[in-house]
């Protein structure tokens, strides 16, 4: 008697997993809604923990859509004080400008992440009240590239292409505690971590 089994018996077998694959969850036909679009949704921007930085709508969209929907987008992101923007490519040519608009705005920010985003250049925004700025994993090769941040206390540049100190100055009147530079050509600099007296250089 063979343990074989036979063509019948595959099929059944195979039938649930057939099943699973065909079935969609109920949300499926919201997959490629945008949040500001859902209806019935009151979520607003600056709740969005992970927001996705894409092109919006024109004004001339927004004047046609339904003040709830205004009203949402208006706070999108102005008034967060925590944001995480990482691992979305924003140094990217296609998303670079309009990811520096939404940048621009975040005068409230306390606590930023931009981790993983191939960034290069942020010395034409000011980041007037960011304590933790995380840039770990960018492509900034000098502190000069730095956004400026007149009240950062944390900041992490692990895992970029600095290789000088140059440009540390501008950081002089702001209460810097702690500067990660693991991880950057300038960890091969004699004595680099003693550059400043009143920050903790690892």
């Amino acid at each position: 008697c063979s343990n074989t089994p036979n063509s019948n018996e595959k099929t059944a077998s195979l039938l649930p997993i057939t099943c699973l694959l065909l079935s969609q969850l109920p949300s499926n036909r919201f997959r490629f809604v945008s949040w500001h679009r859902l209806e019935h949704c009151e979520i607003t921007g600056d709740q969005l923990t992970c927001p996705r930085v894409r092109e919006g709508p024109s004004e001339e969209e927004l004047f046609q859509r339904e003040g709830e929907h205004l009203q949402k987008l208006s706070n999108l992101p102005i008034s967060c004080q925590e944001l995480n923007l990482s691992y979305q490519d924003l140094g990217d040519p296609f998303q670079k400008a309009n990811f520096l608009r939404i940048l621009r705005r975040l005068i409230r920010v306390e606590k930023l992440q931009l981790v993983n985003n191939s960034l290069t250049n942020l010395n034409s925004v000011c980041l007037p009240r960011c304590r933790i700025l995380n840039l770990h994993c960018n492509h900034l090769v000098c502190l000069r590239q730095l956004p400026k941040l007149p009240a950062v206390e944390h900041l992490c540049l692990s895992e970029n292409a600095i290789s000088s100190l140059g440009g540390l100055g501008a950081l002089e009147n702001s209460p810097l505690r702690s500067l990660n530079l693991t991880r950057n050509p300038v960890t091969f600099t004699l004595d680099y971590r003693h550059s400043s007296h009143k920050t903790t250089v690892l």
